[in-house]
């Protein structure tokens, strides 16, 4: 079956659905949500699932943050409401008569929670609409499996070994087989590390590209766990291994015509102002693809992950590729983003780039070649530089919006506190007798 011929208000009615798994992203892209019995379910379309709205205040452990503008201790939390999109329906592939549904954050007054990741992304999206301009988004995403001693559960780098492959059996077929139906998987490979896989999925419009890759993320997690193995999409779990990326294919379209179709052999006026805007705030979205201390490691050298702002032609050592194709199928590839993104936020962010590109018709300058590692103007190389980054960049928080920028800085700026402020093994090994 595929993935968009599922009607679920229609199986609800026939039995076939016995509750429902209403889901949405948190700012770190990790799934919340209740479950719901079927028949409430139906009765609570209209209104919405309510949740605190805590959840868009807290860091990766949970714990809520002062400073927030979206709510605080002295607002009490109250609720938000997730009102389903039906459209988004899918059957759970590992629990029979379950579905999944995704939706959008409102207010008690219905209006759209503009704090919201799916929000943000909506909002980015109807902002290029206002320039004529709807976009097509495929997304890449890499991750390793890895045992319950967090070792990789296969060993050896071949990248794209079909034996390699086999040795991830038979968690390694689910993602295909168990997932159809479930998300659009284009396809799948074994990467340039032990144990490391990579899913592309089919291209399509950025909000149902983001629904997509967040409902993926949570299905290999769950269909990896269920085969005694572990899927962590941490961007560098490993000292001397691929790091893990989350790449952005964008192309644009502009009544129903490909924006993006070469002309001469060359990016279009509007396939150069794009990648121009791009080139312009790399550094200022550098935060919403890469959110985490973790994210940074993976930035280096012959890695594979660019490390400086380039654009080039097929190249895979520069941070924006453009591949020039068939007329439908030219598109641009940001390179930047970590796996550990929120999809949401990662999409929305390039997509903020591509209007202010439009919007100033930006000159990306000349096309780029060979090693480019060591051109071009260094990417922020940790998290606390990559929110400045993020803060200086007046362009992309006026189009992304000032006050849910804020609150993902506080989010950021915690995390890094976390961070230096703790002691580990490494400080341990270098310095308890040394110094």
């Amino acid at each position: 079956m595929g993935a968009g011929d599922f009607d679920l208000l229609k199986a609800i009615e026939k039995g076939e659905i016995r509750e429902v798994e209403v889901a949405w992203a948190d700012h770190q892209g990790y799934p919340r949500g209740k479950r719901i019995p079927a028949d409430v379910f139906v009765g609570r379309l209209e209104k919405g699932i309510a949740f605190a709205d805590a959840t868009l205040t807290w860091d990766y452990t949970g714990d809520v943050l002062d400073g927030c503008r979206v709510s605080g201790w002295e607002s009490g939390y109250p609720d938000f409401f997730v009102i389903p999109d039906v459209s988004t329906a899918r059957r759970l592939p590992w629990r029979e008569g379950v579905a999944i549904v995704q939706g959008d954050v409102k207010d008690h007054h219905g209006d759209l929670l503009k704090y919201a990741p799916r929000s943000v992304l909506r909002n980015v999206v109807d902002r290029l609409a206002k320039l004529g301009y709807t976009a097509s988004i495929g997304v890449e995403i890499e991750f390793y499996m890895v045992d319950e001693d967090a070792q990789p559960a296969a060993d050896g780098i071949q990248c794209y070994s079909l034996s390699k492959a086999n040795d991830l059996e038979p968690a390694f077929s689910e993602l295909l087989d168990g997932l159809r139906g479930f998300v659009d998987v284009e396809g799948s490979n074994v990467e340039y590390g032990p144990a490391q896989c990579e899913v592309n999925l089919n291209h399509g419009d950025p909000i149902w590209a983001a629904d997509q890759a967040f409902r993926m993320k949570y299905g290999i997690r769950e269909v990896c766990r269920r085969h005694g193995v572990v899927a962590t999409f941490m961007a560098k779990p490993f000292n001397g291994q691929s790091g893990c990326s989350m790449h952005l294919h964008v192309s644009l379209w502009k009544d129903g015509k490909p924006a993006f179709a070469p002309v001469d052999g060359s990016e279009s006026e509007t396939a150069r102002w794009a990648i121009g805007g791009m080139m312009e705030h790399l550094a200022g979205i550098t935060l919403p693809g890469a959110p985490t201390v973790n994210s940074y490691k993976r930035f280096e050298a012959g890695s594979f992950a660019p490390t400086t702002a380039t654009w080039s032609r097929d190249n895979r050592t520069c941070a924006i590729r453009s591949l020039i194709e068939g007329e439908n199928s030219t598109r641009v590839e940001l390179r930047t983003g970590a796996s550990d993104a929120n999809p949401y936020w990662a999409i929305a962010g390039m997509l903020a780039a591509v209007c202010a590109g439009i919007e100033s018709k930006a000159d990306p300058g000349t096309v780029m070649s060979g090693n480019l590692y060591e051109s071009g103007t260094v990417l922020p190389t940790t998290l606390i530089d990559s929110v400045a980054a993020f803060r200086n960049d007046t362009v992309i928080q006026e189009i992304l919006g000032d006050d849910v920028c804020n609150d993902l800085c506080v989010i950021s700026e915690r995390e890094w506190n976390a961070f230096i402020s703790a002691v580990t093994q490494w400080d341990y090994d270098r310095y308890l007798k040394i110094v």
